[in-house]
């Protein structure tokens, strides 16, 4: 029965086998379950106060001495946090009283589970529950299925911490296992990259430092959000919201750039321009997020390798192509004529109005002159976010050790103001 981990200290036997003992006394219980054959089934009830009750010193008056000095085991009701372990070898004449004294008897630790928190796809905080008040030397966790640990307490900041790693440990070890049965089902462009819990802060300006839990996915060209981790193929289609990973922009915020007094965060900016916050427990948490985005969107632009967007050159319908291989290619939407056309590395800047104009400067190859180039577009930032996601999958190509690395994170391009790029080499 031990080993089925099915019960627990303070479980009262209720049915043994169909035969009701709730009104048995203790030996006619130990007789029915010893007549009760190889297979046994149990009905059990966990009374809070039996583990306390149990814990009373033993005395003379104790009638639940083991009759069967060969079973090795001790009497259910004297099972309680200590468990008393009886060597076969032993043939002391055994009383209540003697247990403890006599030498082929000890008193071991049991462990007693007051709550079982599965960790699969469960969230952990330090903070007060949609705030930026962290708990000094405390967190909590909090099951898929909403069972909450309550507030767990550590003696020092180092014990909490260390308490945070390991859990995050363990629940990074269970998704990605996760994430490889998964991904069995799913074709090679719809590969899980990334799962994970995070917090998101609310725009609201009437809940300012209000935070909500959401759990982010990482899959084939889509970055998903939903509010709770998604169990069945419906459920990734149930998505609070989707957006294309190589049309989105994140950033990793640094202490200057933080809104309050949570710790390590990151935005992302959307294809129309909303900037959405999130902040993460642990800055294992946020470098995990970095290098997942990272290679997401290095992994679907490789897979697209181009991306057009119509757009106005001085009133006429026009193409702007997006190439992995030849770069930039401006085309006329009704003749396919191409106006002009660049490489990534002739690209020297642009800045834009934050509306709709983008003002490219390419420098010619031949004559080393900058050149001007003005379209109009009606989706500006998903064009300015495409352009960053290519050039920092073409410098991935380039070097295999830029995607998940901080130290060439410089050569891509970055945001500036509204939603401007600035390259840097």
């Amino acid at each position: 029965a031990e080993l089925s981990g099915l019960l627990f200290i303070g479980d009262a036997i209720l049915q043994i086998n169909g035969i009701n003992v709730r009104k048995c006394r203790h030996e006619e219980v130990v007789q029915v379950l010893r007549n009760a054959g190889e297979e046994v089934t149990l009905t059990v009830s966990f009374l809070k106060r039996a583990p306390a009750f149990l814990k009373l010193p033993l005395n003379e008056d104790c009638a639940c001495a083991p009759s069967d000095q060969s079973s090795g085991t001790s009497s259910p009701l004297c099972d309680s946090g200590l468990h008393l372990n009886y060597h076969p070898n032993n043939t002391d004449t055994l009383s209540c009283s003697s247990w403890p004294a006599s030498p082929g008897l000890r008193w071991e630790k049991r462990w007693c589970d007051l709550r079982l928190i599965p960790l699969l796809h469960s969230r952990f905080s330090q903070y007060l529950p949609g705030s930026d008040l962290c708990r000094q030397n405390a967190f909590q966790v909090i099951a898929v299925d909403g069972v909450c640990s309550g507030i767990i307490q550590c003696l020092s900041a180092e014990d909490c911490i260390d308490w945070l790693q390991a859990i995050a440990s363990n629940i990074s070890s269970l998704t990605k296992h996760n994430i490889k049965k998964i991904n069995r089902n799913f074709p090679v462009n719809q590969q899980i990259v990334y799962m994970g819990w995070t917090e998101e802060r609310e725009q609201d300006s009437l809940q300012d430092r209000m935070y909500t839990p959401k759990f982010l996915a990482l899959r084939g060209s889509s970055l998903y959000k939903f509010i709770a981790p998604p169990v069945t193929t419906w459920d990734w289609t149930r998505a609070e919201k989707t957006f294309s990973v190589y049309e989105i922009m994140c950033k990793i915020l640094k202490d200057s750039d933080l809104l309050d007094r949570r710790k390590h965060c990151f935005s992302v900016q959307s294809e129309s321009g909303e900037d959405l916050y999130f902040s993460v427990e642990l800055e294992s948490d946020l470098t995990l997020w970095e290098k997942a985005f990272q290679t997401a969107t290095f992994l679907e632009v490789e897979r697209i390798q181009c991306k057009t967007y119509a757009c106005v050159l001085e009133s006429h319908l026009m193409g702007l192509t997006i190439d992995f291989s030849m770069g930039f290619v401006c085309f006329d939407a009704a003749t396919k004529a191409v106006l002009w056309r660049y490489k990534f590395s002739q690209l020297k800047g642009s800045s834009d109005d934050g509306k709709s104009k983008i003002k490219f400067l390419f420098q010619n190859q031949d004559t080393k002159q900058i050149e001007a180039k003005e379209l109009e577009f009606s989706n500006l930032f998903a064009v300015l976010h495409c352009i960053h996601s290519f050039f920092a999958a073409k410098v991935a190509c380039l070097d295999p050790l830029y995607v998940g690395s901080q130290a060439t994170a410089s050569a891509a391009p970055t945001t500036s103001g509204t939603g401007k790029l600035k390259y840097t080499t």
